[in-house]
């Protein structure tokens, strides 16, 4: 199963090389860094640590995610995603890739077990809350929409994903479901970032109006899928 990795980046340069020399690549083929217009270091360093560097300098979450989709080599067979502050640790790779590897599921999703002190209850409200929404409104029995996931590349062809911004994780899963794809959680740690600051939850107030955001792009996708 030929797998290409997905690692969207913003000034992430104390730490986007250890997490790129920690990708298992006995199972990741080809691992993307995009560079979301960062002001230091970060694609030097990730292309020191072996990725596939690819700017996008208009900034946004989901153009990152983008720009990393298109450079995908045309053979993939399975497209994941990683987030580049060390949050997560590359190696559960492994864990999200094994329910595509079996055939039991079409997009995986890296369900995080978060408490207080790694994750402020504002930061997971958003994502609770559109899980929620998904697996009522689709049935896909859903706790959180996590950024480890990984996902059949022809599947994720289809999907016709719009958004450019902090939405772009919603779409998928919002999309995927109304296509009756097979998206399966599997649990996975989470740990404190090891460096930069969180563009969304850093705040209260940032992660109210990402939680917004979150559920809006979930109606809109909503929508697009009819």
């Amino acid at each position: 199963m030929r797998a290409t990795l997905i690692i969207p980046a913003l000034n992430e340069a104390p730490v986007i090389a250890d997490v790129v020399s920690r990708v298992p690549r006995d199972v990741i083929a080809d691992v993307v860094v995009v560079d979301n217009g960062s002001t230091d270091d970060t694609a030097s360093e990730a292309s020191r640590a072996g990725a596939r560097v690819v700017s996008e300098p208009r900034r946004g979450y989901g153009s990152a995610c983008w720009a990393g989709v298109c450079a995908v080599p045309a053979d993939a067979e399975v497209v994941a995603f990683l987030d580049a502050d060390g949050s997560q640790d590359p190696a559960d790779i492994r864990l999200v890739l094994d329910p595509l590897r079996i055939g039991i599921a079409d997009f995986v999703l890296g369900a995080r077990r978060l408490t207080r002190h790694q994750h402020p209850w504002h930061a997971t409200l958003g994502t609770r809350v559109v899980a929620a929404f998904v697996s009522w409104r689709y049935g896909a029995r859903l706790h959180d929409i996590g950024p480890l996931r990984a996902i059949r590349a022809d599947l994720l062809r289809i999907l016709g994903m719009r958004d450019r911004a902090f939405g772009w994780p919603v779409e998928m899963v919002v999309k995927a479901a109304a296509l009756g794809a097979r998206i399966v959680e599997v649990p996975v740690p989470h740990h404190a970032r090891l460096a930069g600051q969180s563009k969304v939850s850093g705040t209260v107030r940032g992660s109210l109006q990402a939680g917004y955001g979150f559920l809006i792009a979930a109606l809109r996708a909503t929508r697009d899928a009819r």
